[in-house]
């Protein structure tokens, strides 16, 4: 009988593990000044057991690097494309001949979901995207019902959390924001009708960026803060709170058993005093463990489907929002992992599989040279962050201690290494100079640039390109 009860507790704990690997994606972002290869992170996501990833367009060179792999894919249309979907289906029709049925062959890849847009009714864009967003996603549907794949493939948008919010922060008064109400309620309702997820980014971060008053413990999971009680519910941490905020939402929008996919959650590790690699461990350890007790929240308990955002760090991403836009990702720009974590949530941190076969450029720093003419700094300093990545430098961050030549050296060597080291980069009116020692002081990493994805080809195209010449000379001869 005991042994009995100890194979049933080893076959539970092994089906949560799986269960957590199974449930838990990565979002893939492209925005760096020197990508991997595609092929090296698809490696590196096999390596680490990851079996489901979301991307931010359907670059063809990224998406068959996933044929073969069993990796569940989300594609995407960038908001910038939605106008052109939206006006003539012929156009939804070619892009999903173009990017989904020329990937679906005996072992190509495995496409479930199409991303139209991501994010496009933020505040921000100033309504920019209200108009395209439903026709698109209605044509791209349409197209993927008639090449044969509507029931296997779904076209669904990426929403921000910000459309939908709660007067009184309690999840039960939720509801769609006012100026999109009757917009979502007609998406929510064209979704559920093709039995299309919600898919909704929710970052506890933010709440604690963006409000100086907010209880740090509420962004986490450990259940240090004081609770939000809500028709006899507590909530102990701000995700179960917002997700169910959301859930109020949809309710109230006529469709109560929608299923919801989290399409973004994570925390940053750098550009900001909030924003760092204990911050971060902290909340993936105890999200980690949520997934694992499939729990879920208050209002959906069970299995829940989420994205962690990011793979890799991005250095050309947009820092309008905040310093921290570069810094998602779980990875460093060179694949290597920033702290150990347990995809299985059973609370074995390890270290996860780093990429392997990155090539580095040289090992050799632009830094500032002491000049007595100090009145070029102020402008070459801004040339080279305007043109590169000082989101480092800035209050909280992992650089913010250098000293007045840190902070230049920092930028100047920035701008170099983004400039694939060109040795014209580092010069700056003379204030600049090249050096192989190591510039990096303290806890302040300044990086050396890996090989970018098109170097790499190119010069194995070059390559190629005199073996072939040389064996044509020869066979003249």
């Amino acid at each position: 009988m005991v042994r009995a009860e100890i194979l049933i507790w080893v076959s539970c704990m092994l089906i949560a593990s799986i269960n957590v690997v199974e449930a838990v994606g990565v979002n893939w972002g492209t925005m760096m000044s020197h990508p991997m290869l595609p092929y090296t992170v698809v490696n590196m996501l096999k390596a680490n057991g990851i079996k489901k990833v979301k991307l931010f367009d359907a670059d063809s060179w990224t998406v068959s690097a996933l044929a073969g792999t069993g990796i569940e894919v989300m594609l995407a249309i960038p908001n910038d494309q939605l106008n052109h979907f939206s006006r003539h289906y012929d156009n939804a029709k070619h892009w999903v001949k173009k990017n989904v049925t020329k990937h679906l062959y005996n072992g190509g890849v495995d496409i479930k979901y199409v991303a139209v847009g991501n994010e496009p009714f933020l505040t921000s864009y100033n309504g920019t995207f209200l108009k395209p967003t439903l026709p698109a996603l209605k044509n791209i549907q349409k197209a993927l019902d008639a090449a044969g794949y509507g029931d296997k493939i779904k076209a669904t948008i990426p929403l921000n959390a910000d459309v939908y919010s709660s007067a009184s922060d309690k999840p039960s008064d939720g509801n769609f924001r006012k100026d999109i109400r009757d917009l979502m309620t007609e998406i929510v309702q064209f979704l559920h009708s093709n039995n299309a997820p919600f898919v909704v980014n929710i970052y506890p971060f933010l709440s604690l960026y963006g409000n100086p008053d907010f209880p740090v413990e509420f962004a986490f999971f450990n259940g240090g803060s004081k609770p939000t009680i809500d028709k006899g519910i507590q909530y102990t941490n701000v995700f179960d709170a917002n997700y169910d905020t959301l859930v109020w939402s949809l309710k109230k929008a006529g469709v109560p058993d929608m299923k919801i996919i989290v399409g973004e959650i994570g925390w940053p590790t750098d550009g900001d005093k909030n924003a760092n690699v204990q911050f971060a461990q902290k909340f993936y350890d105890g999200f980690m463990k949520k997934m694992a007790s499939n729990k879920g929240t208050p209002l959906r308990p069970g299995h829940m489907e989420v994205y962690l955002f990011g793979l890799i760090d991005e250095n050309m991403k947009s820092i309008a929002p905040g310093d921290f836009e570069r810094h998602w990702g779980i990875f460093e720009y060179d694949g290597k992992p920033k702290f150990t974590m347990d995809f299985t949530g059973d609370g074995h941190d390890k270290l996860m599989v780093a990429a392997k076969g990155v090539q580095y450029l040289p090992s050799q720093w632009c830094v500032f040279k002491e000049s007595k003419n100090m009145s070029l700094v102020p402008a070459n300093v801004n040339y080279a962050c305007s043109l590169s990545d000082c989101s480092s430098l800035g209050y909280g961050s992992s650089c913010n201690n250098l000293d007045v030549n840190g902070n230049i050296s920092f930028a100047f060597n920035m701008y170099f290494q983004m400039q694939s080291q060109d040795v014209e980069a580092c010069d700056f009116q003379g204030l600049a100079e090249i050096t192989t020692k190591n510039a990096s002081v303290g806890t302040c990493l300044f990086p050396v640039q890996i090989v970018s994805a098109g170097e790499r080809i190119r010069s194995v195209a070059g390559v190629n390109t005199v073996a072939v010449l040389l064996m044509i000379v020869l066979v003249l001869l």
